[in-house]
C-alpha cells in the first residue's frame, strides 16, 4: 500500500510541475508586454519635447496668426500649425478671402480637423477681428422689445 501512496504522490508531484511549466511561457510573455509601455513612454517622452503640436483634434481655433507659409498652404497660430486645403473656406471682415489676405500678428480664428496623413486641416479660416453686425440685424434684436404686450382698457 506504501508503494501505490508513493505513486499517487509522485503522479500529482510530476502534475502540478507539468502545469508550471505549461504556464512559464505565459507568465514571461505577460511580463514582455508589461514592459513595452514604459519603453513607449520613455520614448515618447522625448519626442514630445521635439514635437511643439498637440494631438490632432477637430475644433475650434483662435489666436494670433504667426507665420503664413503661401508654398506649403499652412498657417501657424501660436505653436500649432493648420493645413489649408481646397475646400478651407477663409474669409476676412465676413467676405470672402485668400491665404494671401492673412498677416502676421492678427487676430485668427476658425475649425480644424484632422486630416488622414495625420495633420490638422482647417475647415474654415477667419482673417481680423470678428465683424460686427449688420445694421440690418441690429433693427430684429431691438424689434421685440418695441413690441410690448397691449394692455387690456377698462370698458
Amino acid at each position: 500500500m506504501t508503494n501505490m501512496t508513493t505513486s499517487i504522490t509522485r503522479l500529482t508531484l510530476l502534475a502540478f510541475i507539468s502545469a508550471a511549466l505549461a504556464s512559464a511561457p505565459l507568465q514571461s510573455q505577460a511580463q514582455t508586454t508589461n514592459k513595452a509601455p514604459v519603453d513607449k513612454t520613455a520614448g515618447s517622452q522625448g519626442a514630445e519635447a521635439t514635437k511643439p503640436e498637440k494631438p490632432g483634434k477637430a475644433g475650434p481655433f483662435h489666436g494670433k496668426l504667426a507665420a503664413v507659409d503661401k508654398v506649403a498652404k499652412t498657417i501657424t497660430v501660436g505653436k500649432r500649425t493648420f493645413q489649408i486645403t481646397s475646400e478651407t473656406r477663409i474669409k476676412k471682415a465676413g467676405k470672402p478671402a485668400t491665404l494671401d489676405d492673412g498677416v502676421v500678428g492678427e487676430t485668427v480664428s476658425g475649425y480644424v480637423k484632422p486630416a488622414s496623413d495625420g495633420k490638422l486641416a482647417a475647415t474654415t479660416v477667419n482673417f481680423g477681428p470678428k465683424p460686427a453686425p449688420q445694421e440690418s440685424e441690429k433693427p430684429k434684436a431691438a424689434a421685440p422689445a418695441d413690441k410690448q404686450p397691449k394692455q387690456a382698457q377698462p370698458q
